[in-house]
């Protein structure tokens, strides 16, 4: 979800303490191409690493606990092929500067993913002041100082499943309450990527978890994505205004370019810019109010959203039992900065599905605002938050 530069800042050049890597270590790379000792090292005093998952059927996915990311995902093309379909950098090095590459690629967002009007919340009757870092806004937990930035500890890891945690303290970029949190990634023979986030706290707050894959499932992600084939599974949407942040209408997605409802290119209504939500935001960076979510209870095992790229014939499926699914088009990219393997990524090269309550729906809910009450963020000490979200990969030939 946009504005990248912006929301991260420039004061995150303080988290390249890097101790050097791993020098004349060697080892085997990934089916990706990735080099796991250009992420072997220490970083604020953690270790970080690459962790690589598989399966049986040719899936492989690499994570670092350096934000909690998927660095790489591979999966089959039509041809058998070995496919990387997220974008990324192949190096640490590159990730945790946020000064000069700044970048949500793959990370587990929290502790608040999406955006809160005016940079503040109110919990308990009180009013809290968060750290601004997108206008005069809060985005992402706080940029460049929120978990994506974070070293989290690797709590568990087998070959096709890896757990890491956090711990983030009371008043953290001005959040009330010290939360601990998991973020569990599974890779299963079917091809899918199951991930879960879990939080509890000791002291009331407000939380709302994702995972920021960027997806191009062309193959080439030097070229634009916008021919991919999308589905989102809704049929209304919440509008923003110039800043990104909800209005509070709920509106219906008949009759606008909002409607994906039967699937088509993104390019065929991507250029509307007549609309002013693509005007806006120069393409799509908006929240849809998923029709798997009903009576107060996703069903995840509904297909929320699909992306299908006609080229590799790679189709991927999404499923979720949050109600809101943020989707973004990469408007922000086309910076010109190497990325994975050298490549310079243009704009509206990948597509987001952040999976989470609705943008600012801290203001919503204070303000009773109708049709916000099925995307209450607030979690109270004895409370377990879960958020499900799977990536289900397959081919169509």
């Amino acid at each position: 979800m946009g504005n990248i530069k912006n929301y991260l800042g420039i004061a995150g050049g303080c988290l390249l303490a890097l101790a050097s890597c791993a020098g004349n270590k060697t080892a085997s790379r990934t089916v990706s191409g990735l080099d796991p000792a250009a992420f072997d090292t220490t970083l604020n005093g953690k270790k970080v690493e690459l962790i690589t998952l598989k399966n049986n059927n040719g899936m492989e996915v690499c994570l670092t606990n350096y934000g909690g990311r998927v660095v790489s995902l591979c999966v089959p093309d039509k041809e058998g092929k070995p496919t990387d379909v997220v974008l990324g950098y192949d190096n640490i090095r590159q990730y945790a500067d946020t000064l000069n590459s700044p970048s949500d690629y793959g990370s587990s967002v929290g502790r608040y993913a999406n955006r809160i009007k005016n940079a503040q919340i109110t919990v308990g009757g009180k009013v809290y002041k968060l750290r601004v870092n997108d206008n005069e806004n809060t985005l992402h937990g706080g940029g460049n100082t929120g978990w994506l930035h974070q070293v989290y500890d690797v709590q568990s890891k087998t070959d096709s499943s890896v757990t890491f945690a956090i711990t983030a303290p009371d008043g953290e970029n001005g959040f009330p309450g010290t939360v601990k949190a998991t973020a569990t990634y599974l890779v299963k023979n079917n091809n899918t990527l199951d991930i879960t986030f879990k939080a509890t706290t000791d002291k009331e707050t407000v939380i709302n978890m994702t995972n920021h894959s960027y997806f191009n499932l062309n193959g080439d992600p030097s070229k634009v994505g916008t021919d991919e084939v999308m589905y989102i599974n809704a049929d209304k949407f919440t509008p923003s205004d110039a800043k990104y942040i909800p209005t509070g209408e709920i509106r219906d997605v008949t009759g606008t370019p909002m409607d994906f409802r039967k699937p088509h290119a993104i390019q065929e209504t991507i250029t509307d810019t007549t609309f002013d939500q693509i005007h806006n935001a120069t393409g799509y960076d908006h929240n849809w109010c998923l029709n798997t979510f009903k009576n107060g209870k996703g069903d995840d095992t509904q297909v929320a959203a699909s992306l299908f790229s006609p080229k590799t014939g790679i189709l991927l499926e999404v499923f979720t039992n949050e109600p809101g699914l943020q989707v973004y088009t990469g408007n922000f990219q086309g910076t010109g900065i190497p990325c994975k393997h050298g490549i310079k990524y243009p704009k509206h090269v990948s597509v987001c599905f952040e999976s989470q309550k609705y943008p600012d729906s801290p203001t919503k809910i204070v303000q009773k605002t109708k049709g916000w009450e099925i995307s209450n963020p607030y979690l109270k000490p004895g409370q377990t938050y879960y958020s499900h979200l799977v990536y289900k990969f397959s081919v169509k030939k």
